[in-house]
């Protein structure tokens, strides 16, 4: 399923799960958002990838969308293993966390991230 325009749409955050070990969208990937407050990430919400590696809304929009510094936490290991994928115990990767901050609300970011068991890269997409 292709992306639908971002053109006309307000300030929002989206994923992109891609499971590079094997070329494909990571779908059914769990990932936790938080928001940090003081020393600690506050959960906001989890949410379950799609057929196409993105969650069916994006993790915030509009008013939601908040300054401040964000945490999306991936349950690489969870993911592979339900997969079947043969991986050492205890695992390379379990959790990762993926962190980044919103300065302009009123912007849109996308977050691509590209995992496999061994490693992980994220950027702001577009």
């Amino acid at each position: 399923m292709a992306p639908t325009s971002q053109a006309g749409l307000g300030p929002r955050l989206t994923l992109h799960a891609i499971d590079n070990a094997h070329g494909t969208p990571g779908a059914g990937l769990v990932c936790d958002l938080s928001i940090r407050e003081g020393d600690v990430y506050r959960p906001i919400k989890t949410v379950i990838t799609q057929a196409n590696g993105r969650p069916a809304e994006p993790l915030l929009v509009d008013d939601a969308l908040k300054p401040g510094r964000y945490e999306v936490l991936l349950h690489a290991a969870a993911y592979f293993a339900a997969l079947g994928v043969t991986l050492p115990s205890p695992n390379f990767l379990d959790r990762v966390p993926i962190r980044f901050q919103i300065r302009d609300a009123r912007q849109r970011y996308h977050l691509p991230v590209l995992f496999t068991p061994w490693g992980y890269s994220y950027y702001r997409g577009s």
